[in-house]
């Protein structure tokens, strides 16, 4: 039990450091907070709204490993390194990549509450 609460408290401190440090991930929480109540809105069925819900928490998640890659690369240099940046650059690409999923599942499933699917 004891290693359940130390790994919350470091899931909690590491959410309140990139909350108040990284303005992405405030952003992505707000997404979260609006995806919620739009879900029971657009959402067909308690599986799709779950689905939606789902994928900005995804994206949230790609987001924090982003953050924490970027974090870590900073620390270990302040020069410019090629290397370091195309590992930057594969991060945020992946923040990409989940913003792009997000989308097409939102998008579709607001295809389907209006009736074009």
């Amino acid at each position: 039990m004891s290693r359940l609460w130390r790994a919350t408290i470091n899931t909690w401190n590491g959410l309140t450091f990139a909350t108040r440090s990284e303005q992405a991930i405030r952003e992505e929480l707000f997404a979260l907070l609006l995806a919620v109540p739009l879900s029971f809105l657009i959402g067909t069925t308690a599986v799709r709204r779950l689905e939606l819900v789902a994928v900005v928490l995804l994206l949230l998640t790609v987001e924090l490993l982003n953050t924490a890659i970027e974090k870590l690369a900073d620390r270990l240099t302040t020069e410019h390194d090629p290397q370091i940046g195309r590992v930057k650059d594969m991060g945020s690409a992946a923040v990409g990549v989940a913003l792009v999923i997000a989308g097409m599942t939102w998008l579709y499933a607001l295809g389907e509450r209006i009736g074009l699917l």
